[in-house]
């Protein structure tokens, strides 16, 4: 597992993470009556060596409605498609049973918890790979199919969701997924600055060290932001630096009397950043794209690519978006 797999492990390790995912990326009325207050990560010591080697995602459970009901989450990190991840589901949701079986985890009557299976996606193409079992299946006569094991697995993919949508959510899962998108440095130090107010009390010390490490990690390939990022486990102490750093930036950008300033430079990377999300969310409603809308979209405004991507979601056409 990468280091950026481990931390992305380490932030879902948080119950304030797990909740503020299921509470607005999770569809379905039922979320409602989930207690996140008994949201309890799932020992180790319940799972298998085999689950363990087999498996990179993190179990939880929480109480439904009355029934002390558990619901445990599968939370796979994938930043390539994986054709046949119904089955690699399939398997690890086996396992989990198994396990729940050997440890006498299960409620009085002996019935197995429902569970939920979720892939978190922050790949740069689109995921094109199957969401249930079935459709990996080859056709078989009718008396056979009720014999087939099936699952269905709710896929989370970050590239979807627009940096409006984002922006309305007062929630970490999605300024997570605004840092991971954001096309500019300026863009992902406004999050971390949010962050820093969000997470402002002793509670939230392992979220906020997890948050520095994602950040170090983002930074560590930028000359002259990324140095010595890696040594820093506050968040607070890591906004600092990277705002110091930019000004510092600017400060010589204008010395040196060059045209455009570091703010501007930060501002077109904005730009730029979102007319990519732009376009992959257009390739993604209506197919490939002409050349004179890749053109129209690369000489737009901010304000304009702005409004186009407002009605990406609910337009039915091409035009109606850049009408």
């Amino acid at each position: 597992m990468g280091s950026h797999d481990h931390i992305y492990k380490r932030l879902f390790s948080n119950p304030e993470m797990v909740r503020d995912l299921l509470k607005d990326f999770v569809p379905g009325d039922w979320v409602g009556d989930l207690d996140f207050d008994t949201l309890e990560k799932l020992n180790n010591s319940y799972i298998t060596d085999d689950m363990r080697e087999r498996a990179d995602d993190i179990v939880w459970g929480v109480r439904f409605r009355q029934e002390w009901l558990y619901v445990y989450l599968l939370l796979e990190f994938q930043s390539t498609v994986d054709r046949f991840m119904a089955v690699r589901l399939l398997t690890y949701v086996g396992l989990l049973y198994q396990d729940l079986i050997k440890a006498r985890q299960l409620p009085e009557d002996k019935q197995l918890p429902p569970v939920l299976p979720m892939v978190l996606y922050n790949g740069e193409r689109p995921w094109g790979a199957a969401q249930q079992l079935s459709e990996l299946v080859q056709s078989m006569p009718e008396g056979l199919r009720c014999y087939q094991p099936d699952l269905k697995y709710l896929l989370i993919d970050e590239n979807r969701y627009t940096h409006q949508e984002l922006e309305r959510l007062d929630n970490l899962t999605a300024a997570l997924i605004q840092a991971e998108m954001a096309e500019s440095d300026a863009r992902v130090i406004n999050v971390i600055g949010k962050l820093v107010i969000r997470l402002d009390d002793e509670h939230y010390t392992d979220l906020r060290s997890a948050f520095a490490a994602l950040f170090a990690h983002r930074f560590s390939r930028v000359p002259g932001l990324g140095e010595g990022l890696t040594a820093i486990q506050d968040l607070t102490e890591m906004h600092t630096m990277l705002s110091e750093r930019v000004k510092e930036w600017s400060h010589l950008h204008r010395q040196a009397g060059l045209k455009e300033g570091l703010e501007q430079g930060l501002e077109r990377g904005i730009e730029l950043g979102e007319a990519r999300t732009l376009k992959r969310q257009l390739t993604k409603r209506f197919g490939e794209l002409p050349a004179d809308v890749l053109q129209q979209i690369d000489t737009a405004t901010l304000v304009q690519l702005e409004v186009w991507l407002d009605r990406v979601l609910d337009a039915d056409s091409l035009a109606a978006v850049l009408d």
